[in-house]
C-alpha cells in the first residue's frame, strides 16, 4: 500500500448508497434501471454483486463509479453527500478512489502497456521517474513485468485484463470495481484474475458485478443479489454497530499536461501513417501557395530593392539652383480629360493644355543652395550628412576640351561640337533648360566627371586597364561591360571621321539613302587607348583684350589653333566600365575626369586677367566696358565717342567680332560673366545630390529635406525652402506597390485553399473522434475531466496543423529550387524565390492556429460524450 503527499489512504473507508434510483428515458417510456437501491460497503471486503442480464448491476457499478449519476437518492462517500457533486469532484473521485476493471479491458491500443498503465497517473501529476516506477511495480505485481513494451494487440486475453487490473491498482484507489473481469476468458485463467482480485481485497473495498455464481461463492465474502433493479438478498449486510465516523481528506484535482494530450494523440496518429500524411499533404496546399506567393514576392521585392540601391547611386535626390515642378507638368499632360468644366452649348470651345504645360514649365523656382550647402557643413547638417552615402556638388563647369587630328583639324569634344554641326545645338539647348543636368550630360556630352565620392566611384565602375585618374591633367575612358564604346562617342570624341558622319547626315535628310557610307568598326589596343591625350582650354583664353574691352575668339580657328598648341594636355591613363550591378551598364563611353580637374579650372580662371579685371570692376561689363545698369545693344545712334575711336581702329573682321560678343553680352550680369570665364564660388553650387544607399535611407532623407524646410518656413526665410523632383523614387515605389497589392490579391485567394484545408482537417478530427470514443470511455473512467478530453483532441488537431506547415514549408523551399532556376535561365535574374524565415513561421503559426480553430467544434463534441455510452462502443 502506497502513503504519498497527495492523499493518505490509511482510513477507513465507507460507502454508502440510499434510496438510490436511476431512470432512463427512451423515446416511447422511462426505464426503471434501479428502484431505491441502499446499500453500504465496508472499506476492505470482496463484494459479488449476482444478477440477471438488465438487472441493474451494471448500471449500479457505474454509479458505484461515478462514471453514471443517480436520478434521485444520494451515494454518500467517507460520510460526505455526493448530491453536490460537480464534474471536476466526479473526475477527482474516479481518479483517486476508483479503479475500474472491465470485461472487454478497454486498454488503449495504440499505447504500450507500460504507458497504459502509467495513464491516470499523469493526470494527478506524478513525476515522470516515480510515474514509472509506480507503474512497473504494479505490473510486477500482476505478473507482467517483462511486458512493459508491448502493445495490448500482441497480448492474450489474460494478460490484458492484468494490465487493465494494474491500471486500476496503480493509484492505489480505496475501491476497485470489476465489471464481468472473467467474461472474456478461459476457466483457467479466469481463476488467475480471481485470485489476484482476491489478493486485492484484502486491504480495500472489491466489487465484482457477475452472473457466475460459482466464482461469487468461492472468492467473495459477501454476495448481493438484483432482480429488476432492486436488492433481493445481502449475504452480510453492514450492521448500525460497524457504521463508524470516518475522515474526510483534500484530494488533488486531476488535469492531463498538453504533454501528455500530445502523447496519446501522436500515437494515435501513428497508428494511421498514411491517413495523417494525407491529410497533413492536403491541409498544406494552402500554405505552399501562400508560401510561394511569398517566395516569389520576396526574391521580386529583393530583387527591386536591389535595383533600388543600384539605381540610388546613378539617379540621387538632384537639388538644382533653378527648379521646376514637373510633376506639375507631367500631371498636366497625362490628364487628358476633362478639366472639369462643362460645355452646355452646341458650340466647339477650347479646352487648356498646351497652355498648362506652358504654365508649368514657366513655374520655375529658385533654390537658395549656397545656406544649404552651409547647412549641410554646419553642425546641424551633421546627422543629415551621416544619413547619406554620399553628397555631390555640381557647379556647371564644363571643361572645354580639344583633339588636334592635325590635317582634319581641330574637333571640339567638350561641350560636344559635333552636335552643333549635326544642328542638334538649338534642340540640346532647350532640352538644357528643362532636363536636369545628369539627365543631359549622360544623354549628349561624352566627357563626364567621376563621382567625387570614392565609395560612388567603386559601386559603379571597375578597372580595366591602367590605372584611376588621380591629378587634374588625367582621365579614363569608360566603356560598356563589353568592353565596347559607340561609334556616337568615337565621333564626338573625334576618333572617328566627324566629316563622314555629318555627310551621311545631309544625305539623309535630302533623301539621298543610297548614298550613305557607313563606317567599318575600329578597334584598339588597351596601349592604343593608353597612348591618347587631349587638350584642355581655360575659357578665359579664348578672349583677347582689345582697347579694355575682352572679345570672343572662338570663331577665329588661328586664334583657337595657337591656344589649343599652348594648353595643358591631358593624358587617358586608364579604362574603366560599369560593374554588373550598375544600372549604367548600357552606357555610351566616352572620357571621365576627377574633381581636381575641376578644381584646376576654377583656380586658373580666376588667375586670368580677364577674371581679375572683372572683379576688380564688378559694376562694368568687362565685355562691352559699358555698365550693367546702363546696357543697350550696339547701334551708330547710341555710340558714344570713346567707341567710335575704338571701332574706327577695328579691322573689318575686328570689329565683325566686336559687334558680336558685344550684343552677345548686353543682357550679361556680373555673375553670367564670372561663370562665363570659369570663375565659380565652390560655397554656391548650381546643383547638389544626395545619394542613398536604400530606397528607406532615401525616403529618410526626403524626410530630413522636409524637415529642413519647416524650420526656414517657421524662421521666416521662405527663399531658402527647397524643392526638387524624385522620378526614380515614385516609379520604384509604385513598382513596389503594385507587386505588393497583387501578392495580396493572390494570397486572398489561395487562402480560401487554406480555409476548406483546415476545414478538412476539423472534419477528419471529428471522424478521429467517432474512432476513438473507447478511449474517450477509458479516459474519463480514469479520472479525465471534459477539459482533459477537449485537449486530447486540440493536441490532435495541433499536431496535424504543424505537421501541414512544416510540410508545406518544406515543399516550398523545395520547389523555390527549380522555379529560381527556371526563372535565372531565362531572364538572369539569380534567386527569384526566396521565401523570408519570418514569413515560413508566421505560416506554420498560422496552420496551427486555424487547424486548432477548426478542431474546436470536434473536441467539444468529444468532451461531451456519455463515458458509460463511450465504454460500450466498439
Amino acid at each position: 500500500m502506497y502513503n504519498n503527499n497527495i492523499f493518505e489512504l490509511e482510513v477507513n473507508i465507507l460507502l454508502e448508497c440510499k434510496n438510490l434510483v436511476k431512470d432512463y428515458q427512451t423515446s416511447n417510456e422511462v426505464v426503471h434501471a434501479l428502484k431505491g437501491v441502499s446499500v453500504t460497503f465496508r472499506d476492505n471486503e470482496f463484494v459479488s454483486i449476482l444478477g440477471q442480464s438488465g438487472c441493474g448491476k451494471t448500471t449500479f457499478l457505474n454509479i458505484i463509479g461515478g462514471l453514471d449519476h443517480y436520478t434521485s437518492g444520494d451515494l454518500i462517500i467517507n460520510g460526505k453527500s455526493t448530491k453536490d457533486y460537480s464534474d471536476k469532484d466526479w473526475d477527482t473521485y474516479r481518479n483517486h478512489r476508483v479503479g475500474f476493471v472491465f470485461q472487454s479491458y478497454n486498454l488503449i491500443m495504440h499505447q504500450s502497456v507500460l504507458s497504459n498503465v502509467e495513464l491516470a497517473l499523469t493526470l494527478t501529476g506524478v513525476g515522470k521517474e516515480e510515474r514509472r516506477q509506480r507503474a512497473i511495480e504494479v505490473l510486477e505485481k500482476v505478473g507482467l513485468k517483462d511486458q512493459l513494451d508491448k502493445k495490448p494487440t500482441q497480448m492474450s486475453g489474460g494478460q490484458m485484463q492484468r494490465v487493465a487490473i494494474a491500471r486500476a491498482l496503480v493509484n492505489n484507489p480505496d475501491i476497485l470495481l470489476a465489471d464481468e473481469p472473467t467474461g472474456a476468458l478461459d476457466s483457467v485463467t479466469s481463476v488467475q484474475i480471481m485470485d489476484l482480485l482476491q489478493e486485492i481485497a484484502k486491504d480495500r473495498l472489491v466489487i465484482m458485478v457477475t452472473h457466475n455464481p460459482d466464482l461469487a461463492k468461492q472468492y467473495s465474502t459477501r454476495i448481493i443479489r438484483l432482480l429488476d433493479g432492486e436488492i433481493q438478498s445481502d449475504s452480510d449486510p453492514v450492521s448500525e454497530q460497524e457504521k463508524i465516523d470516518v475522515s474526510q481528506e483534500n484530494l488533488a484535482k486531476p488535469s492531463m499536461s498538453f504533454k501528455t494530450a500530445l502523447s496519446l494523440s501522436l500515437n494515435n496518429l501513428m497508428t494511421k501513417k498514411g491517413r495523417t500524411f494525407l491529410t497533413s499533404f492536403a491541409g498544406s496546399i494552402g500554405i505552399i501557395g501562400i508560401a510561394l506567393i511569398l517566395s516569389l514576392s520576396n526574391g521580386v521585392q529583393t530583387y527591386i530593392n536591389t535595383v533600388e540601391n543600384d539605381t540610388m547611386a546613378s539617379y540621387p535626390i538632384e537639388i538644382q539652383d533653378n527648379s521646376m515642378d514637373m510633376s506639375a507638368m507631367m500631371s498636366a499632360m497625362m490628364e487628358m480629360h476633362s478639366d472639369g468644366s462643362v460645355n452646355d452649348t452646341d458650340n466647339i470651345t477650347s479646352r487648356p493644355y498646351v497652355n498648362d504645360i506652358l504654365n508649368s514649365l514657366s513655374s520655375e523656382e529658385s533654390n537658395n543652395l549656397t545656406a544649404f550647402k552651409e547647412y549641410l557643413d554646419s553642425k546641424e547638417g551633421k546627422e543629415f550628412v551621416k544619413n547619406t552615402k554620399a553628397i555631390e556638388y555640381d557647379y556647371s563647369i564644363t571643361p572645354l576640351i580639344y583633339n588636334d587630328n592635325g590635317d582634319k583639324g581641330l574637333i571640339q569634344v567638350s561641350p560636344n561640337g559635333l552636335l552643333e554641326r549635326l544642328g542638334f545645338s538649338d534642340m540640346m539647348s532647350l532640352q538644357n533648360q528643362f532636363m536636369s543636368s545628369s539627365t543631359t550630360m549622360a544623354n549628349n556630352e561624352v566627357w563626364t566627371k567621376l563621382p567625387t565620392s570614392s565609395v560612388l566611384r567603386d559601386e559603379e565602375y571597375e578597372l580595366v586597364n591602367g590605372e584611376w585618374a588621380n591629378d587634374y591633367n588625367e582621365v579614363v575612358l569608360a566603356v560598356d561591360e563589353n568592353n565596347q564604346i559607340t561609334d556616337y562617342a568615337l565621333y564626338s570624341l573625334g576618333l572617328m571621321d566627324q566629316d563622314e558622319l555629318v555627310n551621311n547626315y545631309n544625305q539623309l535628310l535630302n533623301g539621298n539613302i543610297e548614298k550613305i557610307e557607313t563606317s567599318d568598326t575600329v578597334s584598339y589596343t588597351p596601349e592604343e587607348i593608353l597612348n591618347m591625350s587631349f587638350k584642355l582650354v581655360l575659357p578665359s583664353d579664348l578672349y583677347r583684350e582689345f582697347n579694355g574691352v575682352w572679345i570672343d575668339q572662338s570663331d577665329d580657328e588661328e586664334f583657337v589653333q595657337n591656344v589649343v598648341d599652348n594648353a595643358l594636355e591631358v593624358k587617358v591613363v586608364g579604362i574603366i566600365k560599369p560593374k554588373d550591378s550598375s544600372v549604367k551598364r548600357m552606357t555610351m563611353g566616352g572620357v571621365m575626369y576627377t574633381d581636381d580637374m575641376q578644381d584646376y579650372i576654377i583656380e586658373q580662371s580666376s588667375q586670368s586677367e580677364i577674371a581679375k579685371q572683372q572683379i576688380e570692376n564688378p559694376n562694368t561689363n568687362v565685355f562691352t566696358g559699358q555698365s550693367f545698369d546702363e546696357q543697350d545693344e550696339l547701334s551708330l545712334s547710341n555710340l558714344t565717342d570713346e567707341q567710335r575711336m575704338m571701332m574706327a581702329s577695328m579691322s573689318e573682321s575686328e570689329l565683325m567680332q566686336y559687334m558680336a560678343s558685344y550684343n552677345e553680352n548686353v543682357n550679361a550680369t556680373y555673375e553670367s560673366n564670372l561663370s562665363k570665364i570659369g570663375v565659380v564660388d565652390t560655397d554656391s553650387p548650381t546643383a547638389i545630390s544626395i545619394y542613398a544607399s536604400s530606397f528607406e535611407q532615401k525616403e529618410l532623407i526626403s524626410d530630413m529635406i522636409n524637415d529642413y524646410n519647416e524650420e526656414q518656413k517657421s524662421n521666416g526665410e521662405m527663399a531658402d525652402v527647397i524643392t526638387y523632383n524624385d522620378f526614380i523614387g515614385m516609379m520604384l515605389e509604385s513598382v513596389s506597390t503594385v507587386i505588393n497589392m497583387i501578392s495580396y490579391v493572390l494570397i486572398g485567394f489561395v487562402s480560401v485553399s487554406l480555409i476548406v484545408s483546415s476545414i478538412m482537417i476539423g472534419i477528419i478530427t471529428y471522424i478521429s473522434v467517432l474512432e476513438r470514443t473507447k478511449e474517450i470511455g477509458i479516459l474519463r473512467a480514469i479520472g479525465a475531466s471534459k477539459k482533459d478530453i477537449s485537449r486530447v483532441f486540440n493536441a490532435e488537431t495541433f499536431i496535424e496543423g504543424l505537421i501541414s506547415g512544416v510540410l508545406g514549408i518544406v515543399i516550398t523551399l523545395i520547389l523555390n529550387f527549380p522555379i529560381s532556376t527556371i526563372v535565372e535561365h531565362y531572364t538572369g535574374v539569380a534567386n527569384i524565390a526566396i521565401l523570408p524565415w519570418q514569413g515560413g513561421i508566421i505560416l506554420v503559426l498560422i496552420s496551427l492556429l486555424l487547424t486548432i480553430i477548426a478542431g474546436l467544434i470536434p473536441s467539444k463534441y468529444a468532451s461531451k460524450k456519455d463515458p458509460v455510452e463511450a465504454l460500450r462502443s466498439e
